[in-house]
């Protein structure tokens, strides 16, 4: 690893639900977007060691110290603590979190720093890059800290001792703390023409007691009591972090770029909304009791199918707003992490055709629909939406690994294009509402029949890839979590072995090999990925294998980072590879939690995943 770029692992993660900071464990705030997610990078050293931009608090002896993250317990607070021979100091990090964003002084960084044991020396360098490093911006010192203003952004820094120029558009300071004394600072957007606001100790604490109490209450709502509590707990914190409260939307993570193989080009943006993720997030949120997040992402969900365009059809990726247009586009100026380029903004996949998403998407609805009843307008336009999957099913798609050396027929999208009209069957029964249910029985039938006699390879004994391939791929493990072969079926034991065999180390899964699977248009390697592993302990689990899905699982946690969190994927030493931390691993890591906890419970029973007995029918 280079001395200039910290692992990936070594981040912590703190937010406001508009956007968050990613902090290493040496105190440097590497990446940030303001004032949201999908905004050009403020800090953004994590793909340009030298240009990006950082703000960075530590003593000058960083490597000479020891160096430990935690959360403070239940909340989204990050502590970053540096144990030296003369003392051990530590930084509270935190974003307040407010019902409504304050106008004028908004999204607010707070760093505070304190000695708890002898005496400890700290050096302070804060150089904001705007734009992804792009433009310039204006300095201006005061008694109070610094002003950055750039032609966009304007950012202040309150600091409680003084500061100086840097010589390269930052500021820098010295300090001595000894023990139980403390430095507070604050870096928040304002207003063009607005002044730094000096505020007093009184103020950084009393907000960190009500970002405390925020995160606590918020926690508490958290109905699940069942084994590795402390995982899912963490995985709901990292799930709400990932949220951008204006409108309900999760992003698939808050970083781009972070590539998938070191030095390769497998390097996406994922600061957007997938509606793959629909049913796993809104089953998650559910099962877990956020209720209010379920209804907020329903609500982003029902305004993308208001929006449906004229064909019919529907985005695979959405802006977190619903945003339509994502183009791509590479920023050629920066190195990328570890000198992996291109760096990428925006997400070409938004315009393939992934014929999956329908599945995932009637998936979600038929979830939230056992909660709260989903109304007749979203219904129409439903229907408009299987009137089309039902003319177009049977189509080459780019599938679930968004593949750009062309299309194919991918089992997986044929799997969910059943779940679709399975789905819609089942919520027209269950509301009584009009629909062409012989049309789509049919349809769902001839696309079961086609999947059992084409989707399944004789020699492989397997499910496979594609129509007429020989790869295997992990999300063949869906077809028993979506319900569409007995988690005992013969065949479906025989793909879960042969998932194992093929593609399963050391209880990690890699989506496929890409030597033999669809050219995905990078035929470099990548890491195992991370959700693949939880899909494997989670059907292992529904298939009575519950000695095993539960060795998975412990497995899989020793991969998590010092605080928790997963990335994309997984290196060859346990390394995080791809974007960080990813909402979809999160995600999985719920639901085979819940599923491997039940079965565990009630192993006659062997509790299904997807059932949705357990989830309340009724607000309340």
């Amino acid at each position: 690893m280079s001395k200039k770029y910290l692992p990936i692992e070594d981040y912590g993660m703190i937010g406001d639900l508009h956007t968050v900071a990613l902090i290493g464990k040496n105190g440097s705030i590497d990446w940030c977007c303001l004032p949201r997610f999908d905004a050009p990078s403020v800090f953004g050293r994590l793909l340009d060691a030298e240009k990006g931009g950082f703000f960075c608090i530590a003593p000058p002896e960083t490597i000479t110290a020891g160096l430990r993250q935690l959360y403070w317990p239940e909340t989204n607070i990050l502590i970053t603590r540096f144990l030296t021979n003369d003392g051990v100091g530590q930084i509270t990090d935190f974003m307040p979190v407010y019902p409504a964003q304050r106008l004028g002084y908004q999204h607010q960084i707070i760093r505070i720093v304190k000695v708890v044991r002898g005496s400890l020396s700290f050096h302070l360098n804060c150089r904001p890059a705007f734009n992804y490093a792009r433009e310039g911006h204006e300095l201006q010192l005061s008694e109070s800290g610094a002003l950055f203003q750039s032609s966009e952004l304007s950012l202040a820094l309150d600091s409680s001792v003084p500061i100086e120029a840097d010589g390269m558009g930052g500021v820098q300071a010295t300090f001595t703390l000894q023990e139980g004394e403390s430095a507070y600072f604050s870096l928040e957007c304002v207003t063009e023409g607005e002044l730094v606001i000096h505020y007093y100790p009184h103020y950084y604490e009393e907000a960190f007691l009500k970002t405390r109490s925020y995160w606590h209450n918020w926690l508490s709502q958290c109905q699940y009591l069942g084994r590795w509590r402390e995982m899912v707990r963490r995985s709901a914190l990292v799930l709400k972090l990932l949220t951008y409260a204006p409108t309900g939307a999760i992003v698939a993570a808050p970083t781009t770029s972070l590539p998938e193989t070191i030095g390769g080009a497998r390097n996406w943006d994922y600061r957007f909304t997938w509606l793959r993720d629909a049913a796993f997030t809104l089953y998650s949120l559910l099962l877990l009791g956020f209720s209010q997040e379920a209804e907020a992402f329903m609500g982003w969900l029902n305004a993308r199918c208001h929006e449906i365009e004229e064909n019919g059809a529907l985005q695979p990726i959405y802006g977190i707003d619903g945003a339509h247009d994502l183009s791509e586009h590479t920023l050629d100026h920066l190195e990328g992490y570890l000198s992996s380029r291109p760096v990428r903004v925006g997400n070409g996949a938004y315009n393939q055709k992934q014929l999956d998403i329908y599945g995932e998407l009637m998936d979600a609805i038929y979830i939230y629909n056992r909660y709260e009843d989903v109304s007749y307008d979203l219904w129409q336009n439903l229907r408009r939406l299987l009137s089309w999957l039902s003319l177009h099913w049977h189509e080459p798609d780019e599938g679930i690994w968004e593949v750009r050396g062309g299309a194919k027929n991918f089992v997986h999208s044929r799997l969910m294009c059943w779940v679709a009209f399975d789905r819609a069957i089942r919520l027209t029964r269950h509301r009584g509402w009009y629909a062409p249910l012989d049309e789509w029985l049919r349809t769902s039938g001839i696309i079961y029949e086609e999947m059992m006699q084409r989707g399944w390879n004789e020699e492989k004994q397997s499910f496979v890839q594609y129509y007429g391939s020989n790869a295997i791929d992990a999300s063949a493990l869906l077809i028993t979590i979506t319900k569409f072969l007995g988690a005992t079926d013969p065949r479906m034991l025989s793909t879960i072995a042969r998932v194992q065999s093929d593609l399963s180390r050391d209880s990690l899964v890699y989506r496929y090999l890409p030597s033999v699977a669809a050219d995905d248009g990078l035929r470099s390697q990548e890491g195992v990925f991370s959700p693949c592993s939880f899909w494997l302990a989670e059907a292992l689990a529904n298939a009575g294998q519950l000695e095993e899905a539960r060795l998975i699982l412990e497995n899989v946690f020793t991969y998590a980072n010092h605080l928790g969190l997963y990335a994309e994927e997984i290196g060859p030493t346990g390394e995080a590879l791809g974007n960080y931390p990813q909402a979809f691993t999160h995600l999985s890591l719920i639901t085979a939690c819940h599923t491997v906890d039940q079965a565990l419970n009630s192993p006659l029973l062997r509790y299904r995943s997807r059932d949705l007995s357990m989830l309340p029918l009724y607000k309340g």
